[in-house]
């Protein structure tokens, strides 16, 4: 049984698969297999990946029907017999150091759930990613770690997996709401050890419709509302969260942005519940 699984859906990444792939066959830990789930390719991406299946008996290929990413990363996490998860997009990278530092956090601190790394974009721009310090009560408002995140299978056993309703994003911030819980230790390795590529049509991309965004917030808050309800307490209004994010974020910023706008929205219903339960 491998040390780690690494997990890469793909749908049409012929461009990008070939430098994902190599990223993970440089890691200087050897004991893993990656697990490339084609997601219905129309493109030349079955054969990179049978390509690099046939050379490197670590990669494994298989195809599904498009089903979208958060299928893709199920299915692929059901078949893998790795002790740690890395979910990998085809079209990102991995440092050479990655897996060997994950390791030796989670050796040395067995208590630990989740590792993860320093960031850099590349693609569209070349710069460093600058994710918010990690907080779980800050987790719930906001997404602060990235996608390649690594954590234990015996973990994801516990949660639902990717919400494969969830087809415009977010399901990454959504699976660590269910994963993590306020006593667990997270743990980010001082270095650079994933990069994301931005393109314009990134099997993740932003999402530039508020309403669809206040819509996935809103999905997100009401399917975690127990989880909302213990950190921040229920028996008061939203007054609470709006102050947090007050104390935390730079107050202009922050009421520009959707996440603030939403919570206003959500305390009409978040009202409603106290006066149901009253």
């Amino acid at each position: 049984m491998p040390t780690f699984s690494i997990v890469v859906p793909c749908y049409n990444q012929e461009e990008y698969l070939q430098e994902c792939l190599e990223s993970v066959i440089s890691q200087s830990f050897s004991d893993w297999e990656c697990l490339v789930v084609d997601d219905g390719s129309t493109d030349l991406s079955v054969e990179i990946a049978a390509k690099y299946s046939a050379k490197d008996s670590r990669i494994i290929y298989f195809h599904q029907q498009n089903a979208g990413l958060s299928a893709a990363r199920n299915a692929g996490i059901r078949r893998a017999s790795g002790t740690y998860i890395l979910p990998l997009d085809g079209d990102d990278k991995i440092g050479a150091e990655y897996l060997e530092l994950a390791l030796k956090v989670f050796q040395s601190n067995p208590e630990t759930k989740l590792v993860y790394c320093k960031a850099w974009l590349f693609g569209e721009v070349d710069q460093y990613w600058a994710l918010p310090e990690y907080d779980y009560l800050k987790l719930l408002f906001q997404n602060c770690i990235f996608c390649s995140s690594i954590y234990r299978k015996e973990d994801f056993i516990k949660t639902k997996g990717y919400d494969e309703n969830m087809k415009i994003g977010y399901e990454d911030w959504d699976f660590l709401i269910q994963l993590l819980n306020k006593e667990d230790r997270v743990f980010q390795i001082d270095s650079i050890q994933f990069f994301y590529r931005q393109r314009p049509k990134s099997m993740i991309t932003f999402i530039s419709d508020e309403e669809k965004h206040q819509n996935v917030i809103g999905y997100i808050y009401k399917k975690h509302q127990q989880k909302y309800f213990d950190a921040i307490g229920f028996d008061n209004s939203l007054e609470g969260v709006k102050a947090f994010h007050l104390k935390t974020e730079n107050v202009n910023k922050f009421a520009h942005t959707f996440t603030y706008k939403t919570f206003f929205k959500i305390e009409r219903e978040w009202d409603r519940l106290i006066k149901k339960f009253k």
